[in-house]
């Protein structure tokens, strides 16, 4: 069966991204937009991580929990769970290596922990957005070792890409890697591309989704079965919204 899938979308609590995009929003507005399969992936936190979990167990979505990382060359990259526990673990290791910039939520955009019903639990006073002190190759093997679909974001665009801050895609243990427009097969280095909405707004929800071929029972019980959405990356069954 086709999913139609986005594995790239942050809440209010990335400081970049908008206070109107809670879960319970972007649950909602995945949901009547056609989406089925969604991931939150906020900057360096899983924190909304259970609100996210409990909105889209509401709307009848189902939900992958990770972050968007940030390597300390500045390069971005999706770690995604099917598990929220696993997620939440990962989010603890990640704590470990971030730095403890000053921060100004007046200059750099709040950073806000939400339940599902929108009330404000906590404000994280580290700064989300910085680079960790783990180089791409040891945050990607960090993921990977502990089960995590592991997806180089946006590699195709000027700023917090593997080309533009790397100057070339290393090889790596990615279960595909994000593209805004179409790549050629030696920038992606052969791996199955995908595309993501990167949505910091309401209106960027879905913006930009793929459609994944996926075998009856993939989302049985409703917990996703993360080897399956592997294995259907691996022999490349995607369906872009531009020509591959």
């Amino acid at each position: 069966m086709l999913v139609v899938c986005d594995f790239h979308n942050h809440s209010c609590l990335s400081p970049c991204g908008s206070l109107e995009q809670s879960p319970a929003v972007l649950a909602r507005l995945s949901r009547e937009r056609g989406l089925g399969l969604v991931a939150l992936t906020d900057h360096n936190s899983v924190l909304n991580g259970p609100a996210f979990a409990e909105c889209a167990a509401r709307e009848g979505l189902s939900a992958l929990f990770g972050m968007e990382a940030a390597s300390a060359e500045e390069v971005h990259v999706l770690c995604l769970f099917s598990e929220l526990e696993a997620a939440l673990d990962f989010g603890e290791f990640i704590d470990g290596h971030m730095p403890r910039l000053p921060y100004d939520p007046l200059k750099m955009g709040d950073q806000v922990v939400v339940d599902a019903d929108e009330n404000v639990l906590a404000l994280p006073d580290v700064y989300l957005c910085g680079a960790l002190d783990l180089g791409f190759d040891e945050l990607c093997s960090a993921a990977a070792v502990r089960g995590a679909l592991v997806v180089p974001a946006h590699i195709d665009r000027p700023m917090y890409g593997a080309i533009s801050q790397l100057g070339f895609l290393p090889d790596g243990p990615y279960s595909a890697v994000e593209a805004v427009r179409p790549v050629s097969t030696g920038a992606s280095r052969g791996f199955t591309v995908i595309t993501g909405s990167d949505a910091h707004y309401p209106e960027h929800i879905a913006r930009r989704p793929f459609e994944l071929e996926l075998p009856d029972g993939w989302n049985s019980g409703g917990s996703v079965d993360l080897e399956a959405i592997r294995l259907a990356l691996a022999a490349g069954r995607v369906r872009l919204p531009f020509p591959s």
